[in-house]
């Protein structure tokens, strides 16, 4: 059976590229599929900031438009603007705000606030007075203490008769600090709070929930989850079997391969020290491309246990990083692999279906989240769809 990232007609572009990026955009819209039915009678939005977690905000958001999103999460006014034509009946969230000078996009784009300080409240109070009534959503702080009305202002709002009568919140929301661990009992504190929030906004919809919030439960579910994370194939809860369809396929291309000695050491400050005569597989990616130099491998002990690094997968078997990861290359050891399995010129899987994103991320010292969004743009990209 053919591999769904096997490309079998693609431009020479990217058959001959440093770097290829496969991104499935028929799994994308899978989980986001997965994602709403886990999601019950909730709505289950999209969230597609930082260039939908590194993978390209127009074909993504596209995708997940025609899958049936309706609401859709970004972080700042412009990635709002950039996605208004794919998606173009669709409410469109700008998480940070709105501060002064940020009138026009938002009016010109029709993307809506989610006010989420004092500041931000006053201004926009302001601008509706003068303007007349627009769309907005309310961030809370439950307890995250990141973005987020206190909730003691947030519920005195609802009694604030000096408030203009045009505001008018067509959303209440919040953020749970430690929803991947659904130990935490920070988790129920948090809900409980919200549900005091959400009951004094009575009419209003409320949303809870991101990707790792989803699969806590209905009582974490209220009227609108915001799935990211998972739609992109990442572990939404940690240490639990990740149900998501893997999306993407990174590989880089061998430049060299070459013949090391026992004793020999590989890459900047000599940090692998070869056990054996070894056969070194030269790739072109770096830290510059988001392959963090966190993944270097060193055979140097410490505290009695080898520093493994990260691996990658060539001619179907599992092959590691050895030496320092630096800016534009890094070194695989290929030795256990068949004398003729491997050429310059291949390619070697740094992360997709047969070397899970959230793995490598480990290796790293990391999560999924960083290894995506920090992607780098010198990867030649191809974009697969089925029927959606």
């Amino acid at each position: 059976m053919t591999d769904r990232f096997t490309i079998l007609d693609a431009p020479e572009e990217f058959l001959s590229a440093p770097l290829r990026l496969t991104v499935d955009l028929s799994a994308i819209a899978e989980n986001w599929r997965e994602m709403a039915r886990r999601s019950g009678k909730a709505r289950a939005a999209a969230v597609v900031k930082a260039d939908a977690y590194g993978l390209g905000i127009e074909d993504v958001g596209q995708m997940l438009y025609r899958a049936g999103a309706r609401d859709f999460f970004v972080a700042v006014p412009a990635e709002g603007a950039t996605l208004r034509p794919y998606a173009p009946e669709a409410r469109i969230f700008v998480l940070s705000g709105i501060w002064p000078g940020q009138e026009e996009i938002f009016f010109e784009n029709d993307l809506v606030p989610v006010i989420a300080s004092e500041e931000q409240l006053a201004f926009w109070m302001a601008v509706l007075t003068e303007r007349g009534p627009y769309p907005c959503a309310l961030h809370v702080d439950t307890g995250f203490n990141r973005l987020g009305l206190p909730m003691a202002d947030a519920l005195a709002l609802t009694d604030d008769v000096s408030r203009p009568a045009s505001l008018d919140p067509v959303l209440v929301m919040s953020h749970l600090a430690c929803g991947d661990d659904p130990s935490s009992p920070m988790n129920r504190q948090q809900l409980e709070k919200f549900r005091e929030v959400s009951a004094a906004f009575e009419g209003v919809d409320s949303s809870l929930s991101a990707s790792a919030g989803i699969f806590l439960g209905s009582d974490y579910h209220f009227d609108l989850t915001r799935p990211g994370i998972a739609l992109y194939g990442g572990e939404a809860v940690s240490g639990a079997r990740n149900p998501m369809q893997p999306v993407v396929k990174a590989e880089a291309r061998i430049l060299q391969i070459r013949e090391a000695k026992a004793g020999e050491s590989v890459s900047y400050g000599a940090t692998h020290v070869l056990a054996r005569d070894s056969r070194l597989a030269v790739t072109s990616v770096g830290y510059a491309d988001g392959y963090l130099r966190n993944l270097s491998g060193s055979g140097i002990a410490l505290r009695g246990t080898r520093i493994a690094g990260a691996e990658g997968v060539s001619a179907s078997r599992r092959v590691p990083v050895v030496g320092r990861v630096t800016m534009d290359l890094s070194v695989f050891d290929i030795t256990d692999l068949p004398d003729n399995a491997v050429r310059s010129g291949d390619y070697i899987e740094l992360l997709g279906p047969s070397m899970p994103l959230d793995e490598v991320a480990r290796a790293a010292g990391t999560i999924g989240y960083e290894m995506l969004t920090g992607l780098g743009l010198r990867y030649e990209r191809i974009y697969l769809e089925g029927e959606d």
